[in-house]
C-alpha cells in the first residue's frame, strides 16, 4: 500500500528525528502520540534549515536560496509549488496548535545569522542570536506539547539550552568554521584570545567558563520560577531537557571545561535514567491536577 504524500513528509520527519540522536528527540519520548507526531515534523524543519546553515559541502548562494525559500513558505498558510519539504506539513501542524508561523521565521533568520556572521559584541547581540534558534523553538515546542501562559519559561529555557550548547561545542565550532559565540567583550574581560581554546587551557579560560556558567544557571533559574504549577505535566518534556543540559552542564563545570580534548555528551542510558525521573517525579508531584494531555499517559516510549 503506498503511502500518501503527507504520510511519506510525516515518516521522513520521524526518520530525521530518529537518526539525530539529540536530546529534543529522547524527551518527544514522553508525549502522547499526536503531540510525538507533530513535535518530530516541527524538530524535522530545524534540522533542516540548520544544516542549511551548516552544511560545509553546499555553496553559500545555494544556503542563503534555501533559508529564502523557507521564509517564502512561511509567510502564508497556502502550498506552493516551490514549498520545501515538510512545508505543508510543518503549516498544518502550526495551524492545529495556533502557532504563529512568525516564531518558525525567528528560527530561520538564527540560522541565517550563522551565514552572515560569527562573532558577537556584546551579550546582547549573542542574546539575540540565542532567542532565535533556541527561544523561538521553545515557544513553538510548548505550544505543541499543550502548554499555555509558558511563553517566559520557554524563552528562558531557550537561552540556558542554547548558552550550555556552546559551552559544549566551543572547541569544535572555532576549529570547523572558526565560530566564536563568546560576546567580545566577556573576551576581553577575561583576557582570552578567540579560538586559543582549541589545543589547551588558554590563559582566563577558567574564569571565562565559571563567568558563562553563571550566565546559564540565571536563566534556567528564571525558567523554573516562571513556570506555572498547572503547566508542569504538559511541560515534563521541556523539564527533562532542562534536567539534561543541566547534568551537562555540571559535568562539564567538574571537569574544568577540557574542550580541546574531550567531546562532551551524556550516555543514552543516562539520559534515559534522567528522563524517566523527571518524568516520575512530576507525574506524582501534580497528582490529582488536572493537567491535560499526560493524565492518561501510562508509560514512556520504549528508548
Amino acid at each position: 500500500m503506498s503511502l500518501s504524500e503527507d504520510n511519506l513528509r510525516n515518516v521522513q520527519a520521524e526518520a530525521i528525528t530518529a537518526a539525530s540522536g539529540s536530546n529534543l528527540a529522547l524527551a518527544l519520548r514522553v508525549l502522547p502520540y499526536g503531540r510525538r507526531n507533530d513535535m518530530r515534523v516541527f524538530y524535522a524543519f530545524c534540522r533542516v534549515v540548520d544544516d542549511l546553515a551548516d552544511e560545509p559541502g553546499l555553496p553559500m548562494e545555494a544556503r542563503h536560496a534555501g533559508l529564502l525559500a523557507w521564509k517564502a513558505a512561511l509567510g502564508t498558510q497556502s502550498a506552493s509549488a516551490y514549498d520545501p519539504p515538510l512545508a505543508q506539513p510543518l503549516r498544518a501542524v502550526f495551524a492545529r496548535h495556533s502557532v504563529p508561523l512568525s516564531w518558525a521565521v525567528e528560527v530561520v533568520s538564527g540560522c541565517e545569522m550563522d551565514l552572515v556572521g560569527t562573532r558577537y559584541r556584546t551579550w546582547e547581540d549573542l542574546r539575540k542570536y540565542c532567542y532565535r534558534v533556541a527561544s523561538a523553538v521553545g515557544l513553538v515546542s510548548a505550544r505543541i506539547f499543550g502548554g499555555r501562559g509558558c511563553e517566559v519559561y520557554a524563552e528562558e529555557l531557550g537561552l540556558a539550552l542554547q548558552l550550555t550548547n556552546i559551552l559544549r561545542d566551543s572547541a569544535e565550532d572555532f576549529s570547523v568554521s572558526g565560530r566564536v559565540y563568546f560576546p567580545e567583550e566577556d573576551l576581553l574581560r577575561f583576557g582570552v584570545e578567540p579560538g586559543s581554546w582549541v589545543k589547551s587551557e588558554a590563559a582566563g579560560w577558567r574564569a571565562l567558563m565559571q563567568f558563562q556558567v553563571a550566565r546559564a544557571r540565571e536563566h534556567y533559574a528564571a525558567a523554573v520560577s516562571s513556570l506555572p504549577a498547572t503547566q508542569r505535566r504538559v511541560m515534563v518534556a521541556a523539564e527533562i531537557m532542562r534536567k539534561v543540559y543541566g547534568t551537562l552542564l555540571d559535568r562539564m563545570e567538574l571537569d574544568g571545561f577540557r574542550v580541546w580534548e574531550r567531546e562532551y555528551r551524556l550516555s543514552r542510558r543516562r539520559k534515559a535514567w534522567l528522563a524517566a525521573t523527571v518524568f516520575a517525579r512530576t507525574i506524582v508531584a501534580t497528582a490529582g491536577q488536572a493537567c491535560g494531555p499526560l493524565e492518561k499517559l501510562p508509560y514512556i516510549e520504549r528508548v
